[in-house]
């Protein structure tokens, strides 16, 4: 079985634990977007024994707050839909009312744009902020 995300990182590595790992996805328009991808093949969440599947959440909902903090967005979009890859991933996304797609979600259809700028936040920022909201930074 061929799957994207047991043979590449996903993105560029924000974070990593022995249960997953948080990167950063190069998506024009979207700084800030980040997956956070369980580090082993399960293709659902109940899949994984509680405990794990508990580890995961925090380590979203960490991302979640770190990129509130250093992005200040209108809303965090959390999706968990492995379609195409059918391996446990959670997108966890900061929108702004003048993104591309708003309101719709980011794979939905433009409705403007989209070029409005964004707070710059460097890799070593996002980094920090994901471990310290983490605990372990």
């Amino acid at each position: 079985m061929n799957c994207e995300l047991c043979e590449s990182s996903g993105g560029t590595l924000v974070w990593n634990d022995a249960t997953c790992r948080v990167v950063q996805v190069a998506e024009p328009g979207y700084p800030g977007f980040c997956r956070v991808i369980l580090n082993h093949h399960a293709r659902e969440m109940t899949d994984l024994p509680a405990a794990e599947r508990q580890h995961v959440m925090n380590v979203v909902f960490a991302v979640e707050s770190a990129l509130r903090g250093l992005y200040r967005p209108e809303k965090i979009n959390l999706a968990s839909f492995g379609n195409m890859t059918p391996h446990v991933h959670w997108h966890v996304i900061p929108r702004w009312p003048d993104d591309r797609h708003f309101p719709q979600p980011v794979w939905g259809t433009a409705q403007r744009p989209g070029d409005a700028e964004r707070p710059a936040v460097s890799a070593a920022q996002l980094r920090d902020a994901v471990a310290a909201a983490l605990g372990s930074g």
